[in-house]
């Protein structure tokens, strides 16, 4: 009855062994995040890809303002006051910069003594003022 029981576990131990090589013999496909863009919201210059390219920079644009602001000290009136525009428009500007006009933008950092710059790529040349 032993025996019989060593070999039952030893074929046990056999095919767990083969099945652990043929795990670690299985690669895990690792994605770039330019990869995984183009796949789960669209390659670059569709529609859906354009959009979320957009709101992202919006997003960080927003997020830059309210850092901004923070680092300066300000609350939201504060800074309205500096700027001319009411609390609710900063506090709006800082959620989401989707409807502010570049005009707006200059002056709130402007008014935060932050400067701003202004890059240009066309065809992977960056373009520069003389």
């Amino acid at each position: 009855m032993k025996l019989k029981e060593q070999l039952i576990s030893g074929q046990n131990i056999l095919k767990a062994n083969q099945k652990n090589n043929i795990m670690a013999k299985t690669a895990i496909k690792s994605y770039s995040l330019a990869e995984m863009k183009d796949k789960y919201i669209g390659k670059t210059g569709t529609k859906d890809r354009d959009q979320y390219e957009y709101e992202l920079n919006m997003d960080v644009l927003s997020h830059m303002i309210k850092m901004a602001r923070q680092e300066r000290n300000l609350t939201q009136e504060q800074l309205g006051k500096l700027v001319g525009v009411q609390k609710a428009q900063i506090s709006k500007l800082e959620s989401s910069a989707n409807s502010a006009t570049i005009d707006t933008v200059l002056k709130v950092f402007k008014a935060l003594k932050a400067d701003i710059h202004f890059n240009v790529t066309i065809e992977n040349r960056q373009l520069k003022l003389s």
